[in-house]
């Protein structure tokens, strides 16, 4: 376990807290320490755990699962967020399923060119993407129209914009407390 603030192994918790660990357990039946770090005020990770799951693990999202990892890598990078890169793109390149094609992906991403592979619907939600992460104050209705007109429907322009919005808030707790993958399995996937 590592952050700059202290984090509450599961041997020292009170009945309280080991219920909220046991609810943010991930399939490897450990606790990552972007969540472990809320240890301190439960309720912090009740709120972190729910915002979490109804941005990237909700059923009724229609963007494929692949690319919800893609975007979550590609504000991870312009953020310069290494814990949320290393266990998102791990989950991409899991979902993408193909080593040659990640890699593309990823270079076009770490050149924070993402041109250089994606064209259309996707090109387009990592720019907003990436307006919406540098240059927030900056958003227009255009930016949003210039999605519609690709054909991308309202829920998915919010689907994509929470999950902007959700990797720029841990990207920043993450960042601010100093938290490492130390100890933790990276990645959401059981079988890599």
């Amino acid at each position: 376990m590592s952050a700059w603030i202290k984090m509450i192994k599961d041997y020292e918790a009170d009945p309280e807290l080991k219920e909220v660990l046991n609810q943010a357990r991930t399939p490897h039946g450990t606790v990552d320490n972007v969540m472990r770090v809320h240890s301190l005020r439960p309720n912090t990770m009740k709120g972190h755990m729910a915002l979490y799951r109804s941005c990237l693990h909700d059923n009724s999202n229609t963007i494929p699962q692949w690319f919800q990892e893609t975007i979550s890598s590609y504000v991870s990078i312009l953020n310069s967020c290494d814990y949320s890169l290393a266990n998102h793109w791990h989950n991409a390149k899991h979902l993408i399923n193909d080593n040659r094609k990640s890699k593309k992906i990823f270079e076009a991403l770490e050149n924070k060119k993402p041109e250089e592979y994606f064209d259309g619907a996707e090109l387009a939600l990592l720019n907003y993407a990436e307006k919406l992460t540098l240059n927030p104050s900056e958003m227009t209705e255009s930016d949003v129209a210039k999605l519609k007109k690709l054909g991308i429907e309202d829920g998915e322009i919010l689907e994509a914009n929470q999950i902007i919005c959700y990797f720029n808030y841990v990207n920043r707790s993450i960042n601010g407390l100093g938290i490492t993958t130390e100890g933790d399995t990276v990645g959401f996937y059981k079988d890599d």
